[in-house]
């Protein structure tokens, strides 16, 4: 088949929406089309790019069988392999970002599957894609953390009112939040003003879930030293409500912040003092509990963090 502006290989079908497969209404989440990527299936387009600038793909993904479904993103020579799953919202699309480094004027963005699945009709869907300009952050005499904001980061398309899933990378050299990695099993969310709660300027990362959704940065730090870590947390206005608790790690400290959310927006500050043991800090949240949005039982949620500093304290 062919789709405007895209070189397709294998078996990619276009669904409309409301398209039926077998007891399930497949839903497009934006306009009226999407497309469904079969077995050793790709679709592919080429971009030009400036060399050397760092790029962030966002992207609809759902899948249509209960298995777990992947996807491969790939702009030669960089690739990651990104899980599709359903246990972030309920009507089983996520946005997804993915980084890379231009390596010279043009790009082939490549999306493909890499599954073998035994019914032809399986297959993940994809939806609007967008790319944006990364520029990453640099630490200043106010912040020592890079991007502790979280203000530059993946694009959120328009509409998007779930937020976009940043996946575990770590093995990937080029995360779509500069500075930050994820060091967990699954994603973290990213979050903005136009369709949630947050904290400071117009970006934020809620941690959906649990343990098993941590943000970490390693900050150049001085032995013996004494520094600060703040930070706020709060909740996202999207009826994530309940007793939270993030923990906070500078190094080998740590700190529990509590946090009684009514799901509907607000926040509190919180800031731990510590003294370097290691030329090399890491920073890190997760939050301990998970939690599920009141409004919607099959919704991982979770407390959002932002506005993260960390300040070497001066002596008088």
């Amino acid at each position: 088949m062919a789709i405007p502006n895209w070189e397709v290989t294998g078996f990619v079908e276009y669904i409309s929406s409301g398209h039926k497969q077998g007891d399930m209404l497949l839903v497009v989440p934006a306009g009226k089309f999407a497309v469904r990527l079969g077995n050793e299936a790709s679709i592919k387009q080429r971009l030009k790019v400036v060399k050397g600038m760092y790029y962030s793909l966002t992207f609809s993904a759902a899948r249509t069988c209960a298995q777990d479904e992947r996807l491969n993103i790939s702009v030669a020579p960089d690739s990651g392999v990104i899980p599709v799953q359903t246990v972030y919202s309920s009507s089983g699309w996520d946005l997804y970002a993915w980084a890379f480094q231009a390596e010279s004027e043009v790009a082939d963005i490549v999306i493909h599957n890499p599954g073998e699945e035994e019914d032809p009709a399986c297959g993940p869907l994809i939806d609007g894609i967008a790319m944006r300009s990364l520029y990453p952050p640099r630490p200043t005499n106010k912040n020592i953390l890079k991007n502790g904001g979280f203000e530059e980061g993946p694009l959120v398309l328009p509409g998007a009112t779930t937020g976009v899933l940043i996946p575990p990378f770590i093995e990937d050299d080029h995360f779509p939040l500069p500075g930050w990695m994820v060091e967990s099993l699954k994603a973290v969310k990213y979050v903005d003003t136009e369709h949630f709660s947050v904290p400071q300027g117009r970006r934020a990362i809620e941690l959906v879930a649990g343990k098993e959704s941590a943000i970490a940065q390693v900050a150049r730090t001085v032995i013996g030293k004494t520094y600060v870590l703040s930070f706020a947390v709060g909740d996202a206005n999207n009826a994530c409500k309940g007793s939270m608790v993030v923990e906070a790690f500078a190094g080998k400290d740590t700190l529990k912040v509590p946090y009684e959310s009514r799901g509907t927006g607000g926040f509190k500050r919180a800031s731990i003092r510590f003294v370097a043991v290691s030329t090399r800090t890491r920073v890190m949240f997760y939050s301990t509990f998970y939690a599920m949005r009141s409004d919607d039982f099959s919704s991982l949620c979770g407390p959002v963090i932002d506005d993260v500093k960390l300040i070497r304290v001066r002596k008088r």
